[in-house]
């Protein structure tokens, strides 16, 4: 994509996404969970703020056995969210305020309380008996095969009333739909059809890569780089269960729904190494908008990324060349994952900001980590994540903790204790004190937001990285922005005169005035970031 084509350019390209836990942004109705009605009502802070589009997590009915991903109507809103009515309003405020809203979808698997399965499980003749993934038990009675759940243990659960066994890969609560039925996929693109008829701008489709399964139900091999302390999960190698060729088949008929409607988006939940990601985009782009790209996060499901500039810059510089036409995206946090802050330290919290913002592509941001949020600190009896009621873990929980508004009573979130205990901080640690800190996390990223929504080179611009020591990652964007970021610990002395003799400090994370610079000799201090106009 060239420089002149910012015009060209689509929301989704140009935009922030910023990411919404429902349940923890701002209670409204006075239960102690975040609601619709509590997001309408912080929508002036959103649109402050400078993204573009606010991606909510799901709202859907449900039993809540994992507080949402397992949906017991997909054409409805949960009572504890507020109402379709409600849904309503802040979709058409936030239209009217120039953001976008996309909805969490998750159509690999429902709740066992929606009313698909309830007719599934009911009878093996029943019509919607193969709407899920139901087979005999094995040759010794046992599960069908050796297929394995996400949060640990067998895949399959026994159905006494049926004498069949279902897959989940999740919980026993969130039973697999069967993808190869046409019904199915029908009833999932009629429940986005709902969705986009009332106006909403795209879906975020949780784990997309996991929608079809091997039909021969083949046994899946160990993994011969397991080593313990990682999952049970990742004993296998899932080759029947994950990146099956029928995924792209129902990729590209979702996108084809999406193609009814004008300019609405998909993004795609997807963990694969890069090379096997950016086959999402399709052969003609013509699947996922944009494949989830996690690598910032994670080198595999049970490690993360190194924090240094010579992985970073290899990884960018690979995916980039990789994504070819596809656009591309990246991610620092989200409802599953440690805070970023917690993972790698203050220190590098603004420097990965910066960095975020300022890649190729378009940036996903998770609430609260504009103010510097941490993961909570969740006492055993207070842990609401199911994944972690059978570990020694707290689970997903700690970066799950509600949005910290003030250093008030509950931080603002709400008038009652909230569902998920407050970080401790939060009476220092607060969107109000930073509002009036002119120099505070909030104020550094509403700066960047500004200078990228006014820069077509870090909207739409190429990207090339530069030679430069070895903590620091330098690139081009487009033909005039430069950004240096210093990964060490020690003041450093660069010489950028490669691409310009000078240029003008635009931003740096120290927040410093703006100045000409001498590129024969920049000095970044200690984890400092900057961008520069050559």
């Amino acid at each position: 994509m060239t420089q002149t084509s910012v015009q060209k350019a689509l929301w989704w390209q140009r935009g922030i996404i910023y990411q919404i836990y429902p349940r923890s942004f701002q209670d409204s109705s006075g239960n102690g969970v975040g609601d619709l009605n509590g997001v309408r009502s912080r929508l002036p802070y959103l649109a402050s703020l400078g993204i573009g589009t606010v991606w909510i997590s799901p709202i859907f009915p449900s039993p809540m056995a994992d507080f949402g991903y397992d949906v017991a109507d997909y054409s409805a809103v949960d009572p504890l969210f507020g109402t379709l009515e409600d849904f309503d309003t802040l979709l058409s405020e936030a239209h009217a305020l120039g953001l976008k809203l996309v909805l969490d979808l998750v159509p690999n698997h429902s709740s066992d309380q929606n009313e698909w399965f309830l007719e599934s499980r009911s009878s093996r003749d029943n019509p919607k008996r193969d709407w899920y993934l139901w087979k005999d038990a094995g040759p010794d009675g046992g599960p069908p095969n050796n297929w394995q759940a996400w949060f640990g243990g067998s895949g399959w659960e026994w159905d006494e009333r049926t004498g069949q066994y279902y897959f989940h890969q999740f919980l026993k609560q969130q039973p697999d739909l069967n993808w190869r039925n046409p019904e199915v996929r029908a009833a999932i693109f009629d429940a986005m059809r709902f969705w986009l008829n009332r106006g909403v701008d795209g879906f975020r489709v949780d784990v997309i890569w996991l929608l079809a399964k091997d039909e021969q139900w083949r046994d899946e091999p160990p993994n011969p780089d397991y080593t313990e302390g990682q999952i049970s999960y990742n004993k296998l190698l899932h080759i029947h269960t994950q990146h099956q060729p029928h995924t792209h088949e129902y990729i590209r008929e979702m996108r084809g729904v999406l193609e009814e409607y004008p300019e609405r988006m998909m993004v795609g939940e997807i963990f694969a190494p890069l090379e096997t990601l950016v086959t999402y985009y399709g052969e003609q782009n013509n699947e996922c908008h944009l494949p989830f790209n996690f690598s910032l996060i994670l080198k595999t499901l049970d490690s993360y990324t190194e924090w240094n500039a010579g992985t970073i810059r290899e990884l960018v510089d690979r995916y980039d060349a990789l994504c070819g036409d596809g656009w591309p995206n990246y991610v620092l946090g989200n409802h599953d994952q440690p805070r970023f802050k917690s993972r790698f330290g203050a220190e590098n919290a603004r420097a990965a900001t910066l960095l975020l913002l300022t890649l190729r592509g378009t940036p996903t941001f998770y609430y609260g980590d504009e103010i510097g949020m941490v993961n909570g600190i969740i006492p055993r009896e207070r842990i609401q994540d199911p994944f972690a009621l059978d570990v020694e873990s707290a689970g997903r929980d700690p970066e799950r903790t509600p949005m910290q508004w003030d250093g008030g009573q509950n931080a603002g979130f709400s008038s009652v204790e909230p569902w998920l205990p407050l970080n401790p901080d939060f009476e220092t640690v607060n969107v109000a004190a930073q509002e009036a800190d002119p120099y505070s996390d909030l104020n550094f990223f509403r700066a960047l937001t500004t200078l990228r929504n006014s820069s077509e080179a870090l909207q739409v611009g190429a990207y090339r990285s530069l030679e430069a020591p070895e903590e620091v990652f330098a690139y081009l964007r487009g033909e005039n922005v430069l950004v240096a970021i210093n990964f060490g610990a020690q003041v450093l002395e660069l010489d950028l005169s490669s691409v310009a003799p000078s240029g003008k400090l635009l931003l740096s994370t120290r927040m410093v005035e703006a100045r000409v610079l001498d590129l024969k000799l920049v000095k970044l201090e200690p984890h400092e970031a900057v961008i520069i106009s050559i």
